[in-house]
């Protein structure tokens, strides 16, 4: 196995290694970071060679690709696997792709070891096994499957005639799918976080491709290698009345599922003493709460939490998590009350380095707009934070380039890096103040907020507030339609009277 470089470096960017392995004499072949292995051939039972290179995609993921060929049968492959950290949440892309569009076809797609794809069309999915993790375009997804499937029709159809047509049948579906002759949506979801779809038009939004994030489930922890404990009795503390009608004894729920322990729906992600400090301007804590939980790392730790009045807000309860053994630190602002009757949509002109400076709590349900930038964020993009109103640009930006930013990398072309190059002197512009520039958060739970500049909310004529009626779809989305609160009602209507 070759040696991993100079300085001891492991990962190094794909130029460098380009560079060195082509600029390498027979002298320096064992300084390229390139590590060959013998390896089995699984088609000719012969030895072939296994190439791996650790290398880092500019403003994406740290990764490993790997390259198998055999000199014997001429059998060769290739792979990529992620080696950086899984991501906070899940991600699902939805991608829709219509007929007769060929260049939709063409975009980029990075498939982890850990996704699914799925065509609801041809209710038809590629579960995490079927391919590995590879870097691909959707065209070249499904004609790899339809490969794969018409591999095994010979011995198909000696041992089920039936099963091999109905397959052809369904063959003919998926190529006119991959030839653009048909309307499909094609889903990408990976609990890792770890794939990604193009989106040719960023930093602006693309109408034919959403994301969404999501909260990982147990069975998915699990297979990601997270701390998943099963159930066991006696670890959770449930009032009398609940441990009573129990058969089974008490119930624990995982790290990250539920409540104060859910460290990966974390409004604030940066330093909990400075989170506690910003939000004491309003209001000190009269009394700060312990609560017992345990750590990622299996080890039990502290979280601590009391509750605040935010003015021109609501009720707030300010949590923060640390782990002395792994060196975890988690905090978060989760609001309190009741769900609001409307949503809200804040709008803020920006004019002068005070307004830089302003407050921000942008929940996990708000939506990001800057207009001048035609830069649009979808609510669960960024999460929820405590920032400023120059923090809240620039973590979207920085966020933007960790997701879109794979485009940035050696082969892209000059049209797309000059795109984001005036996306940056527009932003540069905008935080310099050269000229007035608009925010705007929409937050269909109204858990948002934005600080007045002055002491009277009706006097900042810079900042506009406005309470809108839910539609279907936003109640549907924030799991609303369904929730039925008419047994707890009529408790609180019975003890009060």
């Amino acid at each position: 196995m070759a040696s991993s470089g100079d300085e001891g470096r492991v990962v190094v960017d794909l130029r460098s290694a380009a560079e060195s392995a082509a600029g390498a004499g027979d002298e320096e072949a064992h300084a390229t970071p390139v590590h060959e292995i013998e390896s089995l051939c699984m088609r000719c039972g012969e030895n072939g060679t296994t190439r791996l290179l650790l290398t880092l995609i500019p403003h994406f993921r740290e990764v490993v690709l790997m390259s198998f060929s055999c000199p014997h049968c001429g059998e060769r492959n290739n792979e990529i696997q992620f080696a950086g950290q899984l991501q906070p949440k899940g991600c699902c892309y939805r991608l829709e792709v219509p007929s007769g569009q060929r260049e939709i076809l063409n975009r980029q797609v990075v498939k982890s070891d850990s996704a699914t794809i799925k065509i609801p069309e041809l209710d038809f999915e590629i579960p995490p096994v079927a391919q590995r993790g590879k870097c691909s375009t959707v065209e070249g997804i499904i004609m790899r499957a339809a490969d794969e499937l018409q591999a095994l029709q010979d011995e198909r159809k000696k041992v089920d005639p039936l099963k091999a047509e109905a397959i052809d049948q369904f063959l003919l579906k998926l190529r006119s799918l991959g030839s653009g002759e048909a309307a499909f949506t094609f889903i990408l979801d990976d609990p890792a976080g770890n794939s990604f779809i193009e989106n040719p038009h960023a930093p602006s939004s693309d109408p034919l491709l959403s994301v969404r994030f999501y909260e990982r489930t147990r069975e998915q922890q699990a297979a990601l290698g997270f701390l998943a404990e099963p159930e066991q009795p006696g670890e959770a503390v449930l009032p009398a009345s609940a441990a009573g009608s129990s058969s089974g004894g008490l119930q624990s729920e995982p790290h990250g599922s539920v409540g104060a322990l859910a460290g990966r729906r974390a409004i604030a992600q940066g330093n909990p003493d400075e989170v506690a400090a910003a939000l004491c301007r309003y209001a000190a804590p009269e009394e700060v709460e312990v609560l017992p939980c345990r750590c990622g790392c299996g080890a039990e730790c502290e979280t601590r939490f009391f509750a605040t009045k935010i003015p021109y807000f609501r009720e707030v309860i300010v949590m923060a998590t640390t782990c002395d053994i792994c060196g975890y630190r988690n905090s978060e602002l989760k609001p309190g009350g009741e769900i609001p009757a409307k949503g809200k949509k804040i709008t803020l002109r920006v004019q002068n380095a005070k307004d830089l400076t302003r407050d921000v709590i942008k929940s996990d349900s708000a939506s990001v707009q800057v207009p001048e930038l035609e830069l649009e964020l979808a609510s669960g993009t960024l999460g929820g934070m405590v920032t400023t109103v120059e923090g809240l640009i620039v973590k979207t930006c920085e966020a933007l380039e960790r997701i879109h930013g794979f485009q940035l990398g050696d082969s892209t072309l000059e049209w797309k890096k000059k795109k984001w190059e005036d996306f940056k002197d527009r932003l540069s512009k905008l935080l310099n103040l050269q000229e007035p520039w608009t925010l705007i958060l929409d937050d269909g739970l109204a858990a948002s907020f934005v600080a007045p500049a002055t002491d009277k909310l009706e006097d900042d004529k810079q900042l506009i507030i406005e309470e809108y009626q839910r539609s279907w779809e936003q109640n549907e989305e924030l799991g609303l339609n369904d929730m039925d609160t008419s047994s707890a009602d009529q408790a609180y209507d019975t003890t009060n009277t």
